[in-house]
């Protein structure tokens, strides 16, 4: 028996796990050049988080999001 309302799928699709992981790296690598002291990487590993939200948002559009025609369902 399957609820779907009940599992709305939580974004496991691959559009959602490459802007995560984007995302991730950006405010990793934010976090330590600022504990670094270097202000322009910062700003850098802001601009790289924008950048993940727009490849995710990208590859949504795309068909690589959650129900896309890109992506095959999953049997649980």
């Amino acid at each position: 028996m399957s609820n779907n309302i009940a599992d709305p799928g939580h974004g496991h699709s691959p559009a959602a796990w490459t802007a995560v992981v984007i995302m991730l790296v950006a405010v990793s690598f934010g976090t330590l050049f600022f504990f670094l002291d270097m202000p322009v990487l910062v700003w850098a590993s802001a601009a790289l988080l924008v950048v993940g939200l727009l490849v995710g948002w990208g590859m949504k559009r795309a068909g690589y999001g959650v129900g896309g025609s890109k992506v095959a369902a999953k049997e649980h």
